[in-house]
């Protein structure tokens, strides 16, 4: 993919610059103090005040589903979906499926700073979550995917995960399994040779597209504000007067952009350049993916990297690194009460694992080679 525009990033630094320079005035603190997790003694500061109006302009309550503009998501194609999804047999060693990293029973991550691919490999950034991915503007932290169809043929012959040598080679297992023959034929009807590698990505993609995890935080912004309680509207005023809705706003909080990690002070890990390493724009150095903030309490650890093992670093740490603000501990509190409303899980029923056909006569064997 091309790296974006000069404009957009341009844009997006003078919100940030905005948001550093000219801080939202906060009500003067409070005597009340607090001891924190390092048994420091902060002061608590009193709750801003929660702009409801602005709420509309800056994030928007999750669809039911995000559906691709070009592959429609019918019934069998999104069957067969959840069938690759869950099938280990479509990788080399026959031991890991998309469900490896991306466990749906555990909020859509494998909770590891880096996975374990193919005979242990590990790789190199963090696995985020696959719940409500397909909103975003791109897929991987870089953005090289476009969209979750092209991201699922990615770690398949990724040699360091799933390690199939070539498409050919996964096609050739799909052939040799009779219930794919006709899940394929089922979910691509009238075509010739419905079993294709981009066929493959399609049904996985259709899948995905319904993995969208809707919370109390979705019926709040439709208009039933009794859905916060107080503490957690109170952290969603803090996260809005904070700046942090700069990048983290829309219906995922996030994944609407790319944005330079460390652009206050600089990111202490620099060997990962981000989109830099993909697109050698000079422009793009140390840009990544601003993730998306739904179920964020339970998706640990953080960052590319995954370098940070709980959300109170991982705000604090955020605040200083992108606004240049130092937050007490009572602040880091408030934020993390709004954060764990953002929650949610798919119906049980869609993310259950479902019974895959058995292997042929001429379904290869595990190489674990």
């Amino acid at each position: 993919m091309s790296s974006p525009p000069i404009r957009a990033v341009l844009g997006a630094l003078v919100l940030w610059s905005a948001a550093c320079e000219r801080p939202e005035k906060q009500p003067p603190p409070s005597t009340a103090t607090t001891t924190g997790p390092a048994s420091r003694e902060t002061v608590a500061t009193v709750a801003p005040t929660l702009d409801v109006a602005r709420l509309d302009a800056l994030f928007k309550p999750l669809p039911s589903r995000f559906e691709s503009p070009t592959s429609v998501g019918t019934p069998a194609k999104i069957a067969l979906g959840r069938m690759l999804y869950f099938d280990p047999r479509l990788s080399k060693g026959q031991e890991l499926s998309c469900n490896s990293c991306h466990l749906l029973d555990k909020g859509g991550v494998d909770g590891e700073q880096f996975s374990k691919g193919h005979k242990g490999q590990l790789g190199g950034r963090n696995a985020p979550t696959v719940f409500n991915a397909a909103g975003q503007i791109a897929q991987f932290w870089d953005g090289r995917a476009a969209d979750v169809e092209e991201q699922a043929k990615g770690p398949v012959l990724n040699p360091i995960e799933m390690a199939m040598p070539d498409p050919l080679y996964v096609l050739r297992v799909l052939r040799s399994i009779p219930g794919y023959t006709a899940a394929f034929a089922k979910a691509f009807p009238g075509e010739k040779d419905p079993i294709t590698y981009d066929n493959f990505g399609r049904a996985v993609g259709a899948f995905e597209r319904g993995l969208v995890t809707p919370t109390r935080f979705d019926t709040f912004l439709a208009g039933q504000r009794e859905q916060l309680v107080p503490a957690e509207r109170d952290g969603l005023a803090r996260f809005v007067s904070t700046g942090c809705a700069n990048c983290h706003s829309g219906p995922l909080l996030g994944g609407t952009m790319y944005m330079k990690l460390g652009l206050m002070t600089p990111y202490e890990n620099t060997k990962d350049q981000g989109r830099f390493d993909l697109t050698k724009n000079e422009a793009d150095r140390m840009f990544f993916k601003v993730p998306s903030l739904r179920n964020i309490a339970d998706t640990a650890p953080y960052f590319h990297d995954g370098s940070i093992k709980d959300l109170p670093t991982a705000i604090q740490t955020m605040a200083r690194l992108q606004l240049g603000k130092t937050l007490t501990d009572v602040e880091v509190g408030s934020i993390v009460v709004f954060l764990q409303s953002l929650s949610g899980k798919p119906p049980a029923e869609y993310i259950a694992p479902p019974a895959l056909p058995p292997s042929g006569p001429t379904t290869p064997a595990p190489d674990r080679t």
